[in-house]
C-alpha cells in the first residue's frame, strides 16, 4: 500500500521542500517507497534545473514521482526525457469521453504509448465505467483511479474499506 500526495508547483518550489518530505517520512516512520508525489504539469514551466535536482533527490531516496493531469498543462515533451519520473497520469477530461470522442481516445492512446516508450507507468484517472477501464486496458494502461473502484469516502469508511482488501 502506498500513499499518493498531490503537490502544487508552489509547494515543490519551497527551498526546503525535499528536506520537509524526508522529515515527514522520518517522523511518521514511512518508507520512502510507500510515498508517491503527484506533481502538476505547471511545475515544468520554469526552473527546470532546480526541479530536476529536487526530483532526483526524492527519486534516489525511493519516492515515486508522477506527473498528474498529464496533457492539460504546460508540458514540453522534450522535458520528459530529463525528468526522473515513474508515472504519467492521464487527466480525467480525456478519460470521460474516451469511448465517444475520437480525439479523447487518440490522446489517451498517445499518452499510454508515450509513457510506455519512456519506460514509465501510466495511470488513468476518473475511470467510472467498466467499458472505460476495458478500453484503457486494451491499449496498455494497467492502473486506474476513479469511482468504478471506490467512491470518495470519509476517513473512517476508507479505513474500513481498506480492511476488506486482500494483502
Amino acid at each position: 500500500m502506498s500513499v499518493a500526495v498531490n503537490v502544487s508547483a508552489r509547494q515543490f518550489r519551497h527551498p526546503e521542500f525535499v528536506e520537509m518530505v524526508f522529515g515527514m517520512l522520518r517522523t511518521h516512520g514511512i518508507a520512502a517507497k510507500r510515498l508517491k508525489l503527484e506533481l502538476t504539469e505547471s511545475l515544468l514551466a520554469t526552473g527546470m534545473e532546480v526541479t530536476i535536482a529536487k526530483m532526483g533527490a526524492l527519486k534516489r531516496a525511493g519516492v515515486t514521482l508522477s506527473i498528474d493531469d498529464f496533457g492539460i498543462g504546460y508540458s514540453a515533451l522534450s522535458y520528459l526525457k530529463h525528468l526522473p519520473l515513474d508515472q504519467l497520469k492521464i487527466d480525467r477530461s480525456f478519460v470521460k469521453d474516451v469511448l465517444t470522442d475520437p480525439n479523447d481516445a487518440a490522446i489517451a492512446r498517445t499518452i499510454i504509448g508515450l509513457a510506455q516508450s519512456l519506460g514509465l507507468a501510466v495511470m488513468a484517472e476518473g475511470v467510472e465505467t467498466e467499458a472505460q477501464r476495458a478500453f484503457l486496458a486494451w491499449h496498455g494502461c494497467e492502473c486506474y483511479q476513479g469511482h468504478l473502484f471506490c467512491k470518495t469516502l470519509p476517513i473512517d469508511q476508507l479505513e474500513a474499506f481498506m480492511q476488506t482488501l486482500p494483502d
